[in-house]
């Protein structure tokens, strides 16, 4: 206890400043929600995708491990539109090696999501045994799923969006979610076994290879607007997936969000968590790359990550990249959940465990008193709930004359309210509600 203190004491003299709110704009279009069983209901009754689904097929159809919005409601579509065509559609889970590289906590991972049994009306059949389907252009084998290299029929459900690690044609989306999401722990620790520098060349070389050896029938994306809301849903046939795919990453990019000062002292995380990115929080929004194949995001001198959230189970990867953490965050960590994904990208820097501070305020004033060159006086601080969400973000009271009457800022950043102190309680936290923080 007096340890504590002493360490609390250190940062006790360093004062925060008051922050105000702001609203970030971005493009909204969306679709309709209740329209999603049509639109793909239409998309796959075109007789290029119609055609290949056959009565007596067993079908599988892949799911992520990322929080994809709407994921439980395409995916139960795909499955009813294979039921409507007498097919015997399953699920797997196709996500490498999270979810603790279990079949149980892959199958966890897409409970959280809203996709049951139940709700999708078809079987999920979680396993993390692989099978051998060919090899790729370099002669490497390549594994799958087992399950679904012995389907009849595979139809990817994924999202097209930039990759946190790598930057290339194909990145987050349809190459990928057969080369590391079907490949399982097995197949992803091949493909990522030449480092993320080659990831550009491996991710659409397993994946053609996949095409080329496997039965995959089509896949039906989606993209995303800057309020990760659905604005974007496509089918995409087999042979195609080479062809389209790089256009519509140049699409999602152009659809991606940011925070829009484009630099600070420091940033404060909320929550981090795989529901939010693969990296915990990501790093094309808070600038935290695990390597130099990619870049962009804030540049901020430090990072302070507050708490994990529910839906990550106790997988803190990513926080490896955060300067400073609470004793909340330490006491979640689910380290048998964030190891397996570290060492089988052959990435170790997002488990490492960053300085652990008691509180909130005392982590964020670390963050502050250990920066260089910097005016305390005036610090330039940004809050944000999470990568995901930046809608509406917290900056300090030093920004107020940067942003008004700025034409810079104009049509991007709204002043919402006036600076106002930090609402730490009396034990120095933020206010939470269901395992999650306050914003």
């Amino acid at each position: 206890m007096r340890e504590r203190q002493f360490v609390a004491d250190i940062v006790s003299g360093t004062k925060l400043p008051k922050m105000f709110r702001a609203r970030q704009i971005f493009p909204d279009d969306k679709l309709e929600v209740e329209k999603i069983p049509q639109i793909i209901h239409d998309l796959l009754s075109e007789p290029k995708f119609k055609d290949r689904v056959k009565p007596g097929m067993r079908i599988a159809i892949t799911a992520g491990s990322r929080g994809i919005s709407n994921v439980a409601l395409t995916t139960k579509c795909i499955v009813d539109f294979c039921k409507e065509q007498g097919a015997q559609p399953f699920i797997v889970p196709a996500m490498g090696s999270h979810g603790g590289a279990t079949a149980e906590g892959q199958k966890e991972i897409l409970t959280g999501y809203g996709i049951t049994e139940e709700y999708c009306g078809c079987p999920i059949i979680s396993s993390m045994e692989v099978k051998c389907i060919g090899k790729n252009a370099e002669g490497v084998d390549v594994y799958i799923d087992k399950n679904a290299a012995e389907a009849d029929g595979i139809i990817l459900g994924c999202r097209i969006k930039p990759h946190t690690a790598f930057r290339g044609p194909y990145e987050s989306g349809m190459m990928k979610m057969m080369a590391i999401g079907l490949g399982k722990q097995y197949g992803a620790t091949i493909c990522h076994a030449a480092g993320f520098q080659n990831m550009h060349k491996n991710v659409p070389s397993f994946g053609r290879a996949i095409i080329a050896n496997a039965p995959v029938l089509f896949a039906v994306p989606t993209i995303e607007n800057a309020f990760e809301e659905t604005c974007w849903i496509g089918a995409v046939a087999a042979e195609e997936i080479n062809d389209k795919e790089p256009a519509l990453l140049e699409y999602a990019k152009s659809l991606m969000p940011r925070i829009w000062v484009d630099s600070c002292d420091v940033l404060v995380v909320d929550q981090i968590g795989k529901n939010f990115s693969g990296d915990g929080m990501d790093p094309n929004i808070t600038g935290t790359f695990c390597t130099n194949c990619a870049s962009g995001g804030i540049d901020a001198q430090r990072v302070a990550v507050l708490n994990l959230s529910p839906e990550t189970h106790g997988n803190g990867i990513g926080l490896g990249y955060s300067s400073a953490t609470t004793a909340r965050v330490y006491k979640q960590l689910d380290l048998k959940s964030m190891y397996p994904n570290a060492i089988t990208c052959t990435v170790l820097g997002g488990v490492r465990i960053p300085i652990v501070m008691e509180s909130d305020k005392e982590c964020i004033q670390c963050c502050l008193q250990t920066c260089n060159e910097i005016d305390k006086e005036h610090a330039r601080i940004v809050r944000i709930p999470n990568s995901l969400n930046i809608g509406e973000i917290l900056l300090s009271e030093a920004y107020l004359d940067e942003i008004k009457d700025n034409e810079a800022y104009k049509g991007k950043l709204e002043i919402i309210s006036e600076p106002e102190e930090w609402n730490f309680d009396e034990n120095g936290d933020l206010p939470m509600k269901d395992g999650s923080l306050v914003f």
